[in-house]
This record gives structure tokens, sequence and C-alpha cells, in this order.
């Protein structure tokens, strides 16, 4: 299926595409465990459904730390990173309809088309025409949509952790907001939002259910939140480790979660056991992986993933198969790369589980529903929200992020362009 958008575009002024009379500051990868800010071209028009907006909000994600890690691959020196970003729209393309300079806007970290199959089913993860790199095509066995921010693989689309970004099909991967919803609300339903709520309903969390969830990070910390929203009667957040802290901060805020530090169990159990025991020997009914494939527990793993014999690690799924009870359902939503070892598919056939890959989570089928509910305070952003920083400050704050900085889960990134923090949302630290 050919594109219909130029791709490749990951640092405007390395690619031809910027615009050298003016200068914008970027957030660029550099090398493994290595960024830096940068002054670089800003962008500009290239297909006639592009969009310009000026960055006013933008975030670090735990899948940006895959990045950081250089754990996906065909990143490239300079490329731009960040894919969830909101801002006012400084120009626009002549196909664009929809939205109009001035508009306070959100973008979907997926560039979607609009008008293919999966677009018209609102799949917009699975677009067909906005990623044109041909190896992830091979590796599974289909196209996945183009994503800002996040290497070659993904179409090499420059991100939003910088003051301007170009965005393709503006008018159907920008969401207006509302002046009722600050872009510090309004910023999450770019990926996190929608990625926990897609986690909980396409996993099939329903009322009545125990629901155990693997990483206490945002998403993890969201999944909580909706899982009860949608009717579970008990969620279990299970990490450890240096982000074992994580747990009691969302146990504050979620007072009924049950949690599982899985680095101070006793001798001799561990996280499967420990939630047989505590859910009548049978286990709960659904499981949901936040954490992501890169993480091992176990040497073998380590040494496997060292030496580029694996991907990822099969050991949280592993553990997510064995915990539920049979016929359970497990979901993947951390980032899983490619291939791994040691993958307990005999545990899976046997006990009737139900496995479900979660997917690139298709925000914009959630969008509408996601930014209602934060109109009507159903739904709490800002719960995991706990610091705002400087652009310019970015290259630290990925270090502190990445060393799972206690105190640290969400943050809200401001350019030059963004407004005054809203009310009950964090004041700026300087670094």
């Amino acid at each position: 299926m050919p594109t219909e958008v130029t791709t490749d575009v990951s640092n405007y002024e390395a690619k031809g595409y910027g615009d050298p009379s003016h200068t914008m500051k970027a957030l660029t990868w550099q090398g493994k465990n290595s960024v830096k800010v940068v002054e670089t071209a800003c962008p500009k028009i290239i297909d006639e459904g592009d969009v310009i907006l000026k960055v006013t909000g933008s975030t670090i994600c735990g899948s940006d730390l895959h990045l950081f890690h250089e754990a996906i691959p065909d990143l490239q020196k300079g490329d731009i990173l960040g894919h969830e970003f909101c801002g006012i729209i400084e120009s626009v393309g002549p196909a664009v309809k929809k939205v109009k300079v001035g508009d306070r806007a959100v973008a979907s970290f997926q560039i979607a088309c609009g008008k293919c199959y999966y677009c018209q089913k609102k799949l917009s993860s699975m677009c067909e025409r906005t990623n044109s790199n041909e190896e992830a095509v091979k590796l599974y066995g289909r196209r996945t949509a183009g994503m800002f921010g996040y290497s070659h693989f993904t179409g090499g689309f420059a991100g939003g952790q910088a003051e301007y970004v170009r965005v393709p099909f503006g008018d159907v991967n920008l969401l207006q907001l509302p002046d009722d919803v600050p872009d510090e609300k309004g910023l999450y339903l770019s990926d996190v939002l929608g990625t926990s709520w897609n986690a909980v309903v396409d996993t099939g969390v329903e009322k009545g259910d125990t629901v155990a969830i693997w990483g206490a990070g945002p998403v993890g910390q969201m999944v909580a939140e909706f899982s009860f929203f949608n009717g579970a009667s008990r969620v279990i957040l299970i990490d450890g480790g240096h982000g074992k802290w994580r747990l009691d901060f969302v146990k504050k805020i979620l007072p009924k979660l049950e949690t599982i530090d899985y680095t101070g169990l006793p001798k001799g159990e561990s996280v499967t056991s420990t939630l047989k025991r505590m859910c009548d020997g049978r286990g709960p009914d659904v499981a949901i992986e936040c954490a992501a494939g890169e993480y091992t527990k176990g040497w073998a793993h380590y040494f496997e993933r060292l030496l580029g014999m694996e991907t990822d690690t099969s050991e949280l799924v592993n553990e997510m198969i064995t915990s539920v009870r049979a016929y359970g359902r497990c979901g993947i939503t951390g980032v899983y790369a490619g291939y791994c070892n040691h993958f307990n598919i005999g545990s899976l056939m046997e006990t009737g589980i139900h496995l479900c890959g979660n997917g690139q989570a298709p925000v914009q089928k959630y969008w509408e529903e996601l930014l209602k509910y934060i109109q009507e305070d159903k739904i709490h952003p800002l719960d995991m929200v706990t610091h705002r920083y400087m652009l310019e400050d970015m290259e630290k704050v990925y270090d502190l992020f990445n060393k799972r900085d206690p105190g640290m889960q969400k943050v809200f990134v401001q350019t030059k362009f963004s407004a005054p923090p809203a009310p009950g949302t964090p004041a700026l630290t300087v670094i």
C-alpha cells in the first residue's frame, strides 16, 4: 500500500525540509543513553494536508526510554524525539479544512491518513499509508502507522519534544481542545490516556473482575484507575526495585488498590504464587502488562538480550499467563519490539488463556469519549502529573526519568509558548 505522506523527515534541517531562516530548540537522539537539546531549523509545510503546530506542552513517556536505551531499531543520530504533545496551530496546508490557525489542539502519537481500511474502522494505529518502512512489514506481517519521534522503523517523523512540529494529515491527527481543558489535562490524550483506556477495554475488564497490573508507571496507574472505573472489584498493582516507590504513590490516589513489591517477596515466593494466594488459589481474572519487554529479571534473559539472541524478554508475559485463573485474559500494553525466548505457550494452550496484544492503541478511537470524561471530572489525568520542566532542561529530565527518580511519575514540559501553569498543576521546577 503506497504512502500518501512524505516520510523520513526526522530532523527538518538535516533532511532538507526545514526553514533555515527560522530556528527552534528541539531534543535530539545522539546515541545510546544520550540526548541533546539543539538549535535547528523549524518545520515547514511539505504536503498539502500538513499542519505546523507551535508546541505548548510535551512530556516523556516510558516508551521514550526504549529509544533512549536503543531498544527500538533504526534510530539515527539527530532524530527529534517526542510522541506526546499539544500546542497552537501556526499554519496549515491548502487541503486542511477542519482545524485552523490559532486553534489549541493535541496530536495523536500515531499518524493516520483517515482514509485507508484500518482508519475507516477507527484503528488508526494500523494506518496503511503513513509508514514506508519495509523492515517493519517483514517483521510484523503488515503495516503499522507512522509515529511521531519514534525512529525510522515507524516512518521517521520528527517528534514534539521541540518548539514546533509538523503534523501530517492535520485534520485527522489533531483534536481541538476546548477552553475548559487546559494543556496540562489535554496533553495526555496524545497517548497515555488512550493507551491505558484501550488496555482496559480491549482486554475485557468488566464489573466484578480482579485485575492484576504489571508496572506502576503512568500507564499502569491509569490502567488501575480505569479498571476501577470499568467496574473491577479488586486491582492489584505490581512493581519493585527502583520503581517500588510508585506503589505507595498510586495507592495514595487509589486507596482500594492492593500492591505487590516483587523485590520484597519472602524467600520461595513468586509473583505468581502471591497472586494465587491473594485470589482464592485461582488467580486474578485479568492480567495487564504495562512495563515492556526490555526489563529482564533473570540472568538468562539478561545475557540473551545482551548477545542479541532476543529483542524482548518473555518473563512478565509468562508471569501473567501462569498467574491468571484458567481461561483468564492477559493483555500486553508495554512495548515489545520483536522476538522473545522461552515463551510458555504450553500454559497458554492447556489452560485456555486468552492473550491479547493491545497494540499501539488507536487513541483517536477514544478521543471524544475521554475528552468528555475529563470535562465531567470523571477521569483525572493530573493524578499522575508530578513535575513541570522547561524544554531546555530535557537532557537532565531524561536522566532523572530513566533513573525512576523518586517522586517523578509524569511530567509536563513547557516551551516559551506555554501558558502559565493551570490551577492545581505542578509549578515549574528549575534544574
